[in-house]
């Protein structure tokens, strides 16, 4: 791997992506550093260290590299521009206008990426003013009685709005200028750069908190989720797909023998977000209502704590009906039984149509659920381990952190080493 990117710094035009790639980023996480307008940084600073936050906000805050909790211009992070992302894609199969756009080619999914951002900028505007008002009342950081804001005016707080706002815009832009002059998917690495940024700190952290021994603990677990995640990941059914050979004019097309590549975790880490976003909702719900009824304290009792087995349960039977859902979403049988069809392939063994469409909705459905399942196993294990040893803080290593940032490793790797096969082989032919 590192002759791989030694190689690529010797090649000039991925030599210019490469450090095109780094220049944004280091950009970007210098936007995450800069406070907004209006916020007492010297009050954040004192009440991250001493306050907690709950479960919801720490998920957004590892999302945008800890720039949530510090509530600096990028505090949105990338999760306004995926939320509209994931919403584009339910639309695809709610409205035909979406599925008609997405089957145009490169202008309807210019149209669909126009939306994505229009989307974006509602979600952004909306999500910094109720991350302001929690920030107000005092519910952003717990256990902070400091003023988070110079100024409670409404002129003071559209300015923050606006430009927590436009942070996200030109957060939306970096990614795809990376996606355009760089190595790999923006948005991807801009999440990799966010979660990994917090990892030294975290470590060095819960080594001081909680010792040697169990740092040696969690980094092992680390080490053997991470191995299970590149082997999972790596992991694909291929089945096998024959054309027939049919005259076109003159000549002979067909013949050939591929294959469809399904992976065993074809939805990604989407499952794990929208599950927690889910189990957070009940714990937003007693915090503004501000209720001591017996309902209030049994969720806050049984179903709010991630150790708590109800907790454990329903966050399972989520992340497995969500790996479905997004997974029928993204990958439709029939449709790709149909360009089969169309194209003259057919499955060995299977007729053409609708049994070939039937036969791959049996595979990907048995596929999907061992992919929810080992989902579900590796967003539990720090949940688990946080109980088993006893820490007194959050795990900074959660499941869908590791899974995001060992996929996006691997996908940015592949990137970088096919475009080094490409110039080997155009250096090769001339």
């Amino acid at each position: 791997m590192l002759g791989g990117f030694v190689s690529a710094f010797r090649t000039p035009d991925l030599r210019r992506k490469l450090l095109f790639t780094m220049g944004v980023l280091v950009l970007y996480r210098l936007g995450a550093s800069i406070p907004t307008p209006g916020v007492d940084y010297v009050a954040v600073q004192a009440c991250t260290k001493l306050g907690s936050s709950t479960s919801v906000m720490q998920l957004i805050n590892a999302f945008s590299g800890g720039a949530l909790l510090r509530l600096s211009v990028f505090s949105l992070g990338v999760m306004p521009y995926i939320t509209a992302s994931i919403i584009v894609q339910l639309l695809r199969t709610l409205i035909p206008r979406f599925q008609a756009l997405h089957e145009e080619g490169h202008d309807g999914q210019a149209k669909l990426t126009q939306y994505t951002r229009y989307i974006t900028i509602g979600f952004a505007a909306m999500q910094s003013a109720s991350y302001i008002t929690l920030a107000r009342k005092g519910l952003l950081l717990q256990n902070c009685a400091d003023p988070l804001l110079t100024s409670d005016t409404w002129y003071a707080i559209s300015i923050m709005i606006l430009t927590m706002t436009a942070g996200t815009i030109l957060i939306m832009w970096l990614g795809e200028r990376i996606t355009e002059r760089g190595i790999g998917n923006g948005m991807s690495l801009l999440i990799f750069t966010s979660i990994a940024a917090g990892f030294a700190s975290a470590g060095v952290s819960l080594r001081e908190s909680s010792g040697q021994f169990t740092g040696l603990w969690v980094l092992l677990t680390v080490l053997v989720v991470v191995v299970v995640i590149v082997f999972i990941e790596q992991s694909q059914r291929r089945i096998p797909v024959q054309y027939a050979k049919r005259m076109v004019g003159r000549k002979m097309l067909g013949g050939t023998s591929t294959y469809i590549p399904i992976k065993i975790n074809m939805a990604g880490v989407i499952p794990v977000i929208f599950a927690s976003s889910l189990l957070t909702l009940p714990q937003l719900v007693t915090q503004f209502s501000h209720s001591n009824a017996a309902w209030a304290v049994w969720i806050q009792r049984y179903v709010t704590p991630t150790s708590a087995p109800l907790n454990m349960l329903l966050y399972t039977l989520f992340i497995v009906f969500f790996a479905y859902f997004y997974t029928a979403i993204t990958f439709n049988p029939d449709e790709v039984a149909d360009n089969m069809k169309k194209y003259g392939g057919f499955i060995p063994g299977i007729r053409p149509g609708k049994p070939t469409a039937e036969y791959l909705d049996f595979v990907l459905s048995r596929i999907t659920a061992a992919g929810s399942i080992y989902l579900a196993l590796v967003a539990l294990v720090p949940t688990i381990l946080f109980v088993e040893l006893d820490l007194n803080q959050r795990l900074p290593f959660g499941g869908s952190s590791l899974i995001i940032v060992v996929g996006v490793g691997l996908d940015t790797v592949k990137r970088i080493q096919s475009q080094l096969e490409q110039r080997h082989y155009e250096g090769f032919l001339k």
